[in-house]
């Protein structure tokens, strides 16, 4: 491969590592948000069963106020539990949204490797130029200083 092709491989695949790295950012920040939500989930969760634990026994209030408090404590408690069939559904979205930032991370770190071994055979082709024009002149010179 001629030097000026692997240059431009090496801008390419420089470019496509910096794309990757936006994409794994990206996925990143969304599972950070991601995780904010779950947490807000659990924060809820505790704050609902708090509701339904205190609002107290019903055995002794007068039967309307029972009625009402039992039915307010049935309400708190489906409450929490759709909220707990929304959490483990979220839950198992930020699983894949994990292993979708595993996989970026991982052809990002592929291609950073694929960059590194072109900057290194580049490096060593234009070292081997290097040393064959320094070579050149050095026997330039010796045929120019060898007697007739």
């Amino acid at each position: 491969m001629s030097a000026a092709k692997r240059a431009q491989t090496i801008a390419s695949l420089g470019t496509l590592v910096q794309l990757r790295s936006l994409d794994v950012d990206r996925l990143q920040a969304d599972l950070a948000g991601q995780e904010a939500t779950r947490v807000r989930y659990q924060n809820n969760l505790a704050r609902l069963d708090a509701l339904a634990t205190g609002s107290g026994a019903t055995g002794a209030l007068p039967p309307a106020l029972a009625l009402n408090c039992g039915a307010y404590k049935q309400n708190v408690m489906a409450m929490a539990d759709l909220h707990r069939t929304d959490l483990a559904l979220h839950e198992a979205n930020m699983a894949v949204a994990q292993r979708t930032l595993s996989d970026a991370w991982t052809r990002r770190e592929l291609l950073g490797k694929v960059l590194e071994q072109q900057e290194s055979l580049h490096s060593k082709e234009q070292d081997r130029i290097v040393r064959k024009r320094e070579d050149d002149i050095a026997t330039q010179s010796w045929m120019a200083n060898r007697p007739v």
